[in-house]
Formats: C-alpha cells, structure tokens, sequence
C-alpha cells in the first residue's frame, strides 16, 4: 500500500512540473530562435537520468535505485526557488512591474526590454478585449482551444502509441526475446544513444524546422519498428530449427540496430516536439488549461500503451505488436503532414509585434 501511495504522488508531482510548468515556462521565457533548443534541453537531461537508471540498475536494486533518483526532485526543490515567474504570466494578472524585472533578469542587465515588454502588455491587453467581447460565441472557443487540442493531443497519441514508452519499461525483457546479447548492456546502449539524438535534436530543431523532423521521425520509427516485428518473427518461426544459442548470438545485432534507429528518429523528432508544441501552439489565456488537457491526455495513453503492451504480445506476439506500432506510426505520420503546422521561428502570440493587428 505504502508502495502504491507513494507511486501516486511521485505521477502527480512528475505531470505538474516537468510536463506542465517546465515545457510552459521555457516557451514563455525564450525568443523564438532558441526556444526548441532550450525546450530540447529537457528531453537531454530526462534521458541523462534514464541513462544513469539503466546503468545502476544493472547493480542495484529498486530500492537502493529509488534512493540514487530521489537526489534529482530534491536538487529541483533547491534551485526552483531562485527562477522567477515568467514575464507573460505576470503581466496577465496585473504585475507589471515584476514582469519588468522578470523579463531583465532573463535577458541580462545589459538589454532593453522596455519594447518587449511593452508588446507583450499591448497584446494581452488586446487579447483580453477580444475574448470579453466573443466570449459566448462557440467559434471563438473552437478557433482559439480546440485546433491545439486536438494537435497536441494527437501528436501525444501517436508518441505514446509507437512503443517506446512500452519498450522503456520492458526493455530488459524484450532483448532477452530476441538474442542472447546482454539485455543489460542493451538498455544502457539504448538510453546512451536516446541521449546523444536528444542533443542533436536540439541543434536542428531551430535550424531545420519541426515538420521535416517529425516527418522524418515519423519515417524511420516505422521503418525501424518493421524491421524489429520482422526478426522477432523470423525468430518465432526459426526457433525450432536453431542450435540454443549459438545461432541468435549471430544475428543479435539486427533487433538492437532496429532499436537504435527507432530510438534515434524517436529522440529527433516526434518524443520533444510533441512537447514544444504544446507551449507554442496554445494562446497565453487558454495556456494553462490547453497543457494540462494535452499532457493528461499523454499520460492516459502511455498508461494504456504500457498496460496493453503485454497484451498485444500475448495476443499478436511480440513481431504483430512491433508491427502494430510500425502501423500506428505510418497513421502519426499522415497525421503530421496533414495537420501539424510549421512553428519555427514564430512568436507566440503574446511577443508578436504585429499581434494587435491580427
């Protein structure tokens, strides 16, 4: 029961701050050339702390793990009291004086943000007005929160619905299926290549844009997922005619070079844009409650992505789930080119210079 509660409330902790706050809070602070780098910066140091997990696992056990990885909350808990509140926030509720300071102390002292802020106080101020005047109206409510809803949320379907959440949790098992390769050494080749495509992601994120990324993400996951379905049943089918282990130790590779190539077009493209969207895409009005809905909606999926993992393998195998998650993505795909709009080097709509007259 202790085991449960505690559970609970580290998911509770986990969604509000580095879901929520920390993706809104870097969208509302940085200048559109950095803000998919900065945004970046979090999926790297996630995947440091995914990739120091893997690797102590492989001495400790969960309870001597839970020990090492409660050092992270409580470094988060000392230097969250030095950051201050974002300069849009505050103007919204009326501080703008703070706001000033705020907006100084993230730009240096040696910059002049009267014009920034002045923009983005004449903004919301406009903003503010036009939502009194339509606030009955349906098409105002459609126009302004459910196109980012439904983007986010289906980007955050097609995420947690390719399998990499799964395989994150069932990663040790899933090698042990496939070769006879460590599955330990496996794990931690996976988090140490998820951590070096995050960095490179976020050098092209600003550069290259998010649409070519996530098409090209979306591209190579299901070509990679195939490919990983195909040997799983190559191996299923096969299995009575190899010698133990000796045959699958020649072709260990071919399921962790599967793996690699999906968790570096996973680590490009669709695992940190879907999150960037999410602060770029929503209004400052609607910000709040558009990131909650999107990022519950992640968790529910990745809740029911785990849970059925076991059950698509039992009921397909472990080839038909792979190849089920290939399909998912090609769907992700369509998706992306249909309805994921070009973010790169726009202002969100409360910094837009030209805002007041849209």
């Amino acid at each position: 029961m202790t085991l449960h509660i505690t559970s609970i409330i580290r998911c509770l902790c986990l969604f509000v701050t580095r879901y929520v706050c920390e993706q809104v809070y870097i969208s509302e602070i940085s200048v559109p050339d950095i803000r998919g780098c900065l945004s970046a910066v979090l999926k790297i140091v996630g995947h440091i702390g995914m990739l120091i997990s893997f690797a102590v696992g492989a001495y400790l056990d969960w309870r001597h793990l839970a020990m090492v990885v409660a050092i992270a909350p409580v470094m988060l808990f000392a230097t969250v009291l030095y950051i201050p509140e974002t300069p849009s926030y505050l103007v919204l509720v009326g501080r703008d004086e703070e706001a000033a300071r705020s907006l100084q102390w993230l730009r240096g002292p040696d910059i002049d943000v009267g014009h920034e802020i002045a923009t983005i106080r004449t903004n919301i101020i406009t903003s503010r007005q036009y939502q009194d005047g339509c606030r009955s109206t349906f098409s105002t409510i459609t126009s302004r929160l459910l196109r980012p809803v439904l983007t986010t949320c289906g980007l955050m379907f097609f995420q947690r619905f390719s399998g990499a959440t799964a395989f994150n949790f069932y990663a040790v098992s899933i090698f042990r299926q496939t070769g006879c390769m460590n599955p330990h050494g496996g794990a931690v080749a996976v988090g140490f290549v998820q951590l070096l495509a995050s960095c490179v992601s976020g050098l092209l994120i600003d550069i290259v844009g998010r649409l070519p990324l996530l098409i090209a993400s979306s591209m190579f996951m299901s070509m990679a997922l195939a490919g990983f379905g195909s040997f799983a049943y190559y191996e299923d089918v096969h299995k009575e005619h190899r010698n133990g282990c000796l045959i699958a130790a020649q072709h260990d590779w071919i399921p962790l070079l599967c793996v690699l190539i999906f968790t570096v077009a996973f680590s490009l493209g669709i695992s940190p844009i879907s999150w960037l969207l999410i602060g770029e895409l929503f209004p400052l009005e609607y910000r709040g409650l558009g990131s909650a809905l999107a990022t519950s909606f992640s968790y529910v999926c990745a809740f029911v992505g785990v849970k059925t993992f076991v059950d698509f393998q039992q009921l397909l195998g472990l080839h038909g789930a792979y190849w089920l998650y290939a399909a998912i993505s090609i769907g992700g795909l369509c998706f992306v080119v249909c309805f994921v709009p070009e973010t790169k080097g726009r202002d969100l709509d409360e910094m837009h210079p030209k805002y007041t007259h849209t």
